[in-house]
């Protein structure tokens, strides 16, 4: 088995508040469909046959965290920090005795409970050859530039604009020197892709499904329920 050919672990950063939902609770212990919303995003990327296994990271002062496990794949957790890249170079360093640096791994917002499938095996289908990828979605809405009073002051052009989704997928060792790089330089990346494009590299854009929400307020649980209820 090649390093491409192996099933792949799936980090995935919990350490957030999620304070734009305004509950007492960090958000992905708010319940989504009958589970926490975390618990629905294990369960659909366990569900994934290259899915060797789930690295999730915790904050330091979670009292929430279940202690989940799934047949038959491991679910491991790791201690996160202040901001989402450190969270997920601190998962990374707790697989280091499990993934070689030229294994590839995923790593998807704990709070998108609703990737597909078929989409998840696409990245892996073109994202392996290219080196690297994520999924995205092309921007089809007309794109505005405010003030700062929230005033619209241009139209900006949407060609050749995507918006970041995840899963992405990297080969284990160049994302955690990515990240390092950023990190000691003082630049705060806000998804592996964009440490990886600081290093040099062109991660492919493979196009996901637009169901693929990151659930961020109240409004997008409802929205996300009805999604998993309809099978998305």
């Amino acid at each position: 088995m090649t390093d491409t050919d192996a099933a792949l672990w799936c980090v995935v950063p919990a350490a957030g508040r999620g304070t734009r939902v305004g509950s007492g609770i960090p958000k992905q212990y708010l319940p989504l469909a009958g589970k926490p919303l975390l618990q629905r995003t294990l369960d659909r990327l366990a569900a994934h046959p290259s899915v060797a296994g789930l690295m999730v990271v915790l904050a330091a002062d979670d009292t929430h965290w279940p202690n989940i496990g799934l047949p038959g794949i491991p679910v491991l957790t790791a201690i996160g920090g202040a901001e989402r890249a450190d969270s997920v170079l601190a998962g990374l360093h707790a697989l280091r005795a499990k993934v070689a640096d030229g294994n590839f791994v995923l790593v998807h917002d704990a709070a998108r409970p609703c990737v597909r499938a078929g989409d998840i095996s696409r990245l892996l289908d073109f994202g392996i050859p290219a080196g690297g990828a994520l999924l995205a979605a092309p921007l089809r809405d007309t794109l505005k530039r405010a003030d700062t009073q929230n005033c619209s002051v241009a139209t900006e052009p949407r060609e050749a604009r995507w918006r970041a989704l995840t899963p992405q997928l990297f080969r284990y060792g160049e994302l955690v020197a990515a990240l390092e790089s950023a990190r000691a330089a003082g630049i705060a990346v806000t998804d592996e892709a964009m440490a990886m494009e600081r290093m040099g590299y062109r991660p492919l854009l493979v196009e996901g499904a637009e169901s693929n929400i990151k659930v961020t307020t109240p409004a997008d649980f409802a929205l996300a329920e009805f999604l998993l209820e309809r099978g998305n």
